[in-house]
């Protein structure tokens, strides 16, 4: 046996306090299986020991939630008997160190938070930050991280429907790769993890456990040095022909009655699977590691408990059924074996080769989890930057054109064209737009699904900045025509133990609360990642934000392109010119300089409210909400969009430039014809929104006034050539 010594306690990452804490729990000092998985249930990946306090704090619950925080994935009321469910979760530390495998596990692992609770999934997105564009690695984590994500999602036959791909130096040492899955459930048919009935079988299906993954929950809480590449096998690899069966033979399984509860193994595993289904149960279990199918020879209880292998389930199935389920998942050719049962115990008891192995208390390993109150301290906003403290730029067009082929804004169409995101032939507002807009088959309903976060504003003013990130969502939500529902999260963040990085967590947290109350828009599941970092240097604060809206009837929906000739162009929302924090600061001018803008949630609430209900009442033809690049940006966006130029005559007494590339928020741009654009100023009017008209879709240029004129030609050439351009640069070993 193992002694178990202090340089082995701390090799799986447990604290001299926490290790107190696990001998009081036993009573003596556990055996190797024990103390393993006491460290990777206790682990900030699977514990959240840093983040629970603040956590709580976010709006959870609405009339149209049915099940927020702490199952596999929210749930949402959709009308008529369905829901969406829904969550996005973080695949960082996998990624970085295995580009493929790491973002491909990342998604099965989604798609499979999503169906164990019954849905079918109907849709993928992901949110990708990499460093900077000439970093040496950047090349190769792109392109390792986006095959992943298509081979995984393609292989699967569901489509990947967009996303979002930042480029900063910040996460140079450490790429984020978030993945979301959204599926499809009848109301009356959601599966839950609760274990119950004393006696009932507990159930193993998918592929066998192999040793691929171990600590792989361990390493995702911890940061990354210079020997990081050494963790390469605590990297899962990933097989989406096996998931697409183990997904057709759960939903089958689903259909009958047969199930009580259902859990997919994740991080931890195993462990985290049984732990987590008998903690939630308030009962015990009792497994047979013998039955568990392997496909390693002499692999060890610690080894079996803690791997991460793919593909893989845990059941409980109500007595008799056994038979029934086991010849549903041969069929799938998939394994099927009934490994343990419930029992009255409390108790987690683990057998092998006869002999116990493990005997650990369920309710005080998962509650006596450690819950932290970590010191923090509070990010002072730097002092706003405006219109008036900026120079006037004399050649716009060339700002124009140099932000439309910034890393910021260029097109992401290198990235989508390698997913299939027409697959299942529901997908009716493809990648580009504010948000993807994927049909509820066989109804008239659609969903609309966008992620969204600008870590450049929360790493000024981390409240300011996830208040944003909330907002900008619901704008995206909004700007197709749908009524946003609820949000999940991933948040990303450096090393909680240091107190500033701590206070970009709590600040964005409170943002969060605040813009999810105001705009009645809750969290109903989510991720934490914490401690990525590389040597001490953390990445950009980074709450990446999920969110899905409805659509009642998806002939209502609004794109972001031109139609017509001739239309009206309106401009929704007041412009006070904030530059801070904004691309056209930093690609134009190379500061990364200032404050964010400032939120005003009533007034995101209020304008966005008129925008949906114009775009109902059919008076608009297309909408598109303004964030990076303020105005000319989101101008040029609709034009490439719609293959059609515009003329733009502002009044503002603002200087310009910052009237076209000012970042204030809650704004939109909106097109309607000329005899409903009177309609629409009257209707806002009456509903205190600002709202002017400021020019006509037209022609084949971009006119603003005598200050701007370009081709839309000119804007696609860089817009569109900007990442094929990088991509196709030599690697780094030919340099």
């Amino acid at each position: 046996m193992t002694e178990i010594t202090k340089e082995i306690v701390a090799e799986h990452g447990l604290s001299e306090s926490e290790y107190e804490q696990v001998l009081q729990i036993l009573g003596r000092v556990p055996n190797l299986t024990e103390l393993g998985i006491f460290s990777v249930m206790w682990s900030e990946h699977c514990s959240y020991k840093s983040s629970k306090k603040w956590l709580k704090t976010l709006p959870t619950t609405a009339p149209w939630v049915i099940c927020g925080p702490g199952e596999n994935a929210g749930v949402v009321d959709i009308g008529d008997g369905q829901a969406a469910i829904f969550k996005m979760e973080s695949h960082n530390h996998p990624s970085y160190i295995e580009p493929y495998q790491g973002a491909a596990t990342g998604v099965g692992g989604i798609l499979r938070d999503v169906f164990t609770m019954g849905a079918r999934p109907i849709a993928n997105m992901n949110a990708l930050r990499f460093g900077r564009p000439d970093h040496p690695k950047t090349r190769h984590l792109v392109s390792g991280v986006v095959s992943g994500i298509g081979g995984y999602g393609n292989c699967m036959g569901i489509p990947t429907v967009g996303g979002e791909t930042n480029f900063h130096s910040s996460y140079d040492g450490n790429i984020l790769v978030n993945a979301m899955t959204v599926g499809l459930a009848d109301t009356d048919k959601i599966f839950y993890s609760a274990a119950a009935g004393i006696g009932n079988p507990v159930v193993y299906v998918g592929s066998k456990t192999g040793r691929d993954g171990i600590h792989g929950a361990t390493m995702a809480s911890a940061e990354f040095d210079d020997d990081s590449e050494e963790k390469r096998p605590t990297v899962q690899v990933g097989d989406p022909f096996t998931e697409k069966l183990l997904l057709e033979a759960c939903l089958e399984l689903m259909a009958t009655d047969a199930i009580v509860a259902i859990q997919d193994m994740g991080a931890a595993g195993l462990t985290s699977s049984s732990f987590e289904m008998a903690d939630k149960g308030g009962v015990g279990i009792q497994l047979d590691l013998d039955h568990v199918p392997m496909r390693e020879e002499g692999m060890t209880p610690y080894e079996i408990m803690l791997s991460e292998s793919q593909e893989r389930m845990l059941m409980v199935l109500k007595p008799g059924r056994e038979e029934e389920a086991r010849k549903i998942f041969e069929k799938w050719e998939l394994d099927f074996s009934v490994i343990g049962k419930v029992t009255d115990t409390g108790r987690m008891v683990l057998t092998m080769d006869g002999q116990t192995v493990a005997d650990l208390p369920v309710a005080p390993l998962a509650d006596a989890a450690p819950e932290y109150d970590r010191p923090w301290v509070k990010t002072e906003a730097p002092d706003p930057i405006n219109g008036q403290d900026i120079a006037e730029n004399n050649d716009l067009g060339d700002a124009l054109l140099k932000l439309m082929g910034s890393s910021e804004i260029a097109s992401r169409k290198w990235i989508w064209e390698q997913y299939d995101h027409m697959v299942m032939g529901d997908t009716i507002q493809r990648p580009g737009g504010d948000a993807a807009v994927v049909r509820v088959h066989g109804t008239d309903k659609a969903l609309a699904i966008t992620t969204d976060c600008t870590p450049r504003y929360c790493f000024a003013d981390p409240e300011m900045g996830g208040a944003q990130a909330i907002a900008e969502t619901w704008r995206n939500i909004t700007a197709t025509g749908a009524t946003p529902l609820a949000v999940t999260d991933c948040m990303n963040f450096g090393n909680p133990e240091r107190p500033e990085i701590m206070g970009q967590f709590v600040g964005c947290i409170e943002g969060m609360k605040k813009a999810c109350t105001e705009l009645d828009y809750p969290v109903v599941s989510g991720n934490v990642s914490l401690y990525n970092e590389t040597n001490g240097t953390g990445i950009h604060p980074t709450p990446a934000i999920g969110g899905v809206g409805v659509l009642k009837n998806s002939d209502h929906m609004s794109t972001i392109a031109f139609k017509e000739e001739g239309e009206s162009i309106l401009l929704v929302g007041e412009t006070t010119g904030h530059m801070g924090q904004s691309i056209y600061l930093r690609e134009i001018e190379g500061r990364e300089e200032g404050a964010p803008p400032m939120v005003d949630l009533k007034a995101e609430k209020r304008n966005g409210d008129f925008v949906r209900n114009a775009i109902h009442s059919g008076l608009v033809t297309a909408s598109h909400d303004l964030s990076d690049g303020g105005l000319a940006v989101a101008i040029a966006e609709m034009a490439l969009a719609g293959d059609r130029g515009a003329e733009i005559s502002l009044k503002t007494d603002l200087p310009y430039t910052a009237a076209l590339f000012a970042e204030d928020q809650a704004r939109y741009v909106i097109t309607a014809s000329s005899q409903d654009a009177e309609k629409l100023l009257e209707n806002a009017k009456a509903s205190d929104v600002p709202l002017q008209i400021i020019g006509t879709t037209g022609h084949n240029e971009l006119k603003f006034s005598d200050k701007l004129n370009i081709s839309v030609s000119d804007i696609r050439d860089t817009h569109s050539s900007w990442l094929p351009n990088l991509m196709a640069r030599p690697n780094v070993e030919q340099e």
